[in-house]
């Protein structure tokens, strides 16, 4: 399969603005003498016997055995190049060491190479929102988003956001071009950050839908399909004296997890379920299922999220009932919670996967200007699965 017309037409595709192209060696300033550059004439290095030229984008394509213009596009991160090609020529920038010269190459592709991986756990007025880094979430998040980001020499740029100083920071790095945009991780239902993104035009894409109605790209799981494959399983075990532990009911999907698994539970003919609130944390988690101890026995519950799944396993053990005679049911499937005792029953979300997606949007869609700003807006839905552990 031919991958373009440069390797066959001696490379009269368009020319790419670098370092090499401009008789500059990379790292070195405009106008650099050739000698100090170390590009004597005839290619010699001329700083010294210690020092060499540095690598260019001839030397890649020679070893390739592809063009320069081929070379320049895979180095740029540009989609016009066979996935098999571009892999020869990676192993030949390895093989070269060759460094692309950042500062030209943004002035071809008016990128960075940067994206800001924000988590931001604040409400309106700068009051903190507890991020719990604890949680395993954002590090499968964060894997998610490197492994995304690594083939297209995207580097990451972590930025906290807490405060109105913080939110202030973030917009000022994407504004000020620090950042090519923003992969936002929203914690708190009242952040006021993705609201100040599109009021400020600035490119994002969020992890889970927004809690408010906002024209902003965001990756999801279907949160009442999983709940609702939750409440099939227990139904299906012969539980009958169910209850459920939600996530803060302003989070939009702590709220759609929870009406997901009622909804099922009444069509499977169970039309009442007891909850109790919790926040995604462990102790959260135990505190809920110590008051749904109080109400009454229970002989299953379904957690919104594999922390809280733990804790209410923990509050359990300490009422002196075992699981799985009280059967429970976590959302993640986490690390964690697979290796906890016992292991945990899980709904699956695909954190990596849809991490990695985020990043892909970003990238390929939203910071994509020959498309028209409508087709720059999108969303895509994870479907999720029941991985069946001991626990239920």
């Amino acid at each position: 399969m031919r991958e373009d017309s440069d390797d066959h037409a001696g490379g009269a595709g368009p020319m790419l603005l670098d370092a090499d192209a401009a008789g500059m060696s990379p790292g070195l300033p405009s106008g650099t003498p050739d000698a100090v550059a170390g590009g004597a004439p005839g290619g010699g290095p001329t700083l010294g016997p210690d020092l060499v030229t540095a690598p260019t984008l001839e030397d890649v394509a020679r070893v390739a055995g592809v063009s320069r213009a081929t070379v320049s596009r895979v180095v740029n991160g540009k989609r016009r190049v066979a996935p098999a090609i571009q892999e020869v020529v990676r192993a030949a920038l390895a093989e070269t060491g060759y460094v692309p010269n950042l500062a030209a190459r943004s002035l071809v592709t008016r990128r960075t190479g940067t994206v800001a991986v924000v988590i931001s756990g604040a409400e309106a007025g700068g009051k903190g929102g507890e991020i719990d880094f604890a949680d395993p979430f954002f590090g499968r998040v964060m894997g998610g988003v490197v492994r995304a980001l690594r083939p297209r020499d995207v580097d990451p740029l972590v930025m906290i956001a807490e405060t109105d100083a913080d939110r202030a920071r973030v917009l000022s790095a994407l504004r000020n071009g620090n950042a090519d945009g923003a992969l936002l991780v929203s914690t708190h239902a009242d952040d006021p950050l993705p609201a100040l993104l599109v009021e400020n035009g600035l490119p994002a894409v969020m992890f889970a839908r927004p809690a408010s109605r906002l024209p902003i790209s965001f990756v999801d799981v279907a949160n009442r399909d999983g709940a609702a494959l939750a409440a099939e399983h227990l139904v299906a075990r012969g539980c009958t004296r169910v209850a459920a532990i939600s996530g803060p009911l302003d989070v939009p999907a702590a709220q759609d997890r929870l009406d997901g698994f009622r909804d099922a539970m009444a069509r499977l003919g169970h039309p009442f379920v007891r909850f109790a609130e919790g926040n995604f944390t462990f102790e959260s988690g135990r505190s809920a299922m110590d008051q749904l101890l109080a109400g009454g026995p229970v002989d299953a519950v379904f957690a919104s999220n594999d922390l809280m799944a733990m804790g209410a396993v923990e509050s359990l053990y300490r009422h002196g009932l075992s699981v799985p005679d009280v059967r429970v049911i976590g959302f993640d499937d986490s690390q964690l919670g697979a290796v906890s005792r016992p292991s945990l029953t899980s709904v699956r979300q695909p954190i990596e996967e849809m991490a990695g997606e985020m990043a892909r949007i970003l990238l390929d869609v939203v910071l994509d200007a020959r498309l028209e700003p409508e087709r720059r807006l999108t969303s895509v839905i994870f479907t999720p699965t029941l991985v069946v552990r001991d626990s239920a």
